[in-house]
């Protein structure tokens, strides 16, 4: 194995404030719709779901930089700043003349990168007098994040996780419920949501739309209670963005800018959180970065999806919201990067995906485990398979470098270890594993009830 070079910030280097790229877009994103009303949201109108805060934050168009608050900050010098590492290894592997380099989000307490707003969420919550919070999981990453916040803070917690990843993945089940969190398996028995989509499909194995309703409802219906969201959402995105103004000050430590930035693609979390920093000197006219979306080839919202006004949920419960989308009613296949399976794409990523100043590519399950046990011979670290599909598109771009003779600079978000994760591996190394493809009169299907606002 290379030895691969590191850059590492001090605590004084963690940021002060929070990137909000809306006031930098040409086009600012469509407003959320109220479910009922059809009309443009206002923050009280999210007050009921989320914590104060975060609905103004959500809904925040004006202000680029918001601050951290100190108490946010003081929790993040318990892992941050997070290394940028130069993959040297991963470079003599691919015997290419680019320039790796990766942020590595998997040295968290809980592996991922999903506490950079997990922290803030439970916060602002506390801060408001909630006594009680809930939300979705996929794969586990947000579930276990927010379990540990909600725990730092003295908050009660109920997880919905897909009940696919469930039964795949049982340790991260059990880090949530270590911390003290309540993991019930979705779809449930214990909302109404739960029970008409366990009726109608008997033998659903959930997805992040379905945990998400029940989530939701559950919120609603409990008093003092608020639901947290891991990814799609501005505000999520925004907490998120620590990941790149870090980078940011690492590169130039490292002496390059980088020509290509990636991260994996589910929601929007990690991808604008290492992208839209560097995006905000693209829009300046700065520089002229490409930025790649990672989704897996059996959830293709970005690559594939409609642009159009849908719920980000399977139930109807939260706001319209314009979104390139596979449809809320859409089956994504039981691939093993759970944290993917989401039907469609935030409003910010949406519409930048609109405007071209960002693109996207799809990865097959096996190209993306290959990738993945292709960098951990090299780098060492087993990643998440979500992180994965980042690692896959790297390795494309370095081998076009290759073949073009260029030495271009890449840099990618490594979201998440993987060493909860090892039975996805297993079954790969043994052959078990498969691709899924998802065919034009899928999409259709899925996609033929949608309201055509757009």
């Amino acid at each position: 194995m290379e030895d691969s070079k590191k850059y590492i910030l001090q605590e004084k280097d963690i940021p002060t404030a929070w990137y909000n790229i809306i006031p930098s877009m040409p086009n600012k994103p469509r407003p959320y719709l109220h479910p009922g009303t059809k009309q443009p949201l206002k923050a009280e109108d999210l007050y009921p779901i989320f914590s104060q805060e975060a609905s103004r934050q959500e809904l925040n168009v004006t202000d680029s930089w918001i601050e951290i608050p100190e108490e946010v900050r003081e929790m993040y010098k318990i892992w941050r700043p997070t290394p940028l590492v130069r993959a040297r290894g991963l470079e003599k592997a691919l015997d290419t003349p680019a320039h790796i380099y990766f942020k590595n989000e998997s040295v968290s307490p809980v592996g991922s990168h999903k506490l950079n707003s997990a922290i803030p969420q439970a916060y602002y919550c506390k801060k408001e007098g909630v006594t009680n919070v809930t939300t979705e999981t996929g794969a586990g990453q947000w579930g276990a994040a927010l379990s540990l916040a909600a725990r730092k803070f003295g908050l009660e917690l109920a997880v919905y996780m897909v009940k696919v990843s469930y039964n795949q993945k049982p340790y991260r089940r059990s880090i949530m419920q270590t911390y003290g969190a309540e993991v019930i398996a979705s779809p449930s028995m214990s909302t109404r949501a739960g029970r008409k989509i366990i009726t109608d499909h008997p033998n659903y194995q959930g997805s992040l739309g379905t945990a998400i309703s029940e989530a939701v409802e559950l919120a609603t219906s409990t008093p003092n209670c608020k639901y947290a969201l891991g990814s799609v959402l501005n505000h999520v995105a925004l907490h998120q963005t620590v990941i790149g103004l870090e980078a940011e000050k690492q590169m130039e430590m490292a002496g390059e800018y980088p020509d290509i930035v990636i991260g994996c693609f589910g929601g929007g979390s990690n991808f604008s959180g290492i992208s839209f920093p560097f995006l905000r000197h693209k829009l300046d006219g700065e520089y002229d970065t490409r930025f790649i979306a990672a989704e897996p080839a059996s959830c293709p919202k970005l690559t594939r999806g409609v642009f159009q006004y849908d719920f980000g949920d399977e139930a109807g419960y939260t706001p319209l919201i314009p979104m390139l989308t596979l449809g809320h009613e859409f089956t994504p296949a039981n691939i093993h990067a759970g944290g993917l399976r989401y039907h469609g794409a935030g409003a910010v990523v949406s519409q930048l995906m609109e405007d071209k100043l960002i693109e996207a590519t799809d990865i097959p399950q096996l190209e993306s485990f290959e990738s993945a046990i292709m960098f951990a011979k090299a780098e060492g670290i087993i990643p998440a398979p979500e992180s994965a599909h980042a690692i896959a598109t790297a390795i494309r771009e370095a081998k076009k470098a290759k073949e073009a003779g260029e030495q271009k600079v890449i840099l990618f978000n490594l979201s998440g270890h993987g060493l909860i994760d090892m039975s996805a591996y297993d079954r790969y190394l043994s052959g078990d594993l498969v691709n899924y493809e998802v065919t034009d009169a899928d999409v259709a299907e899925s996609t033929k009830n949608l309201e055509r606002i757009i």
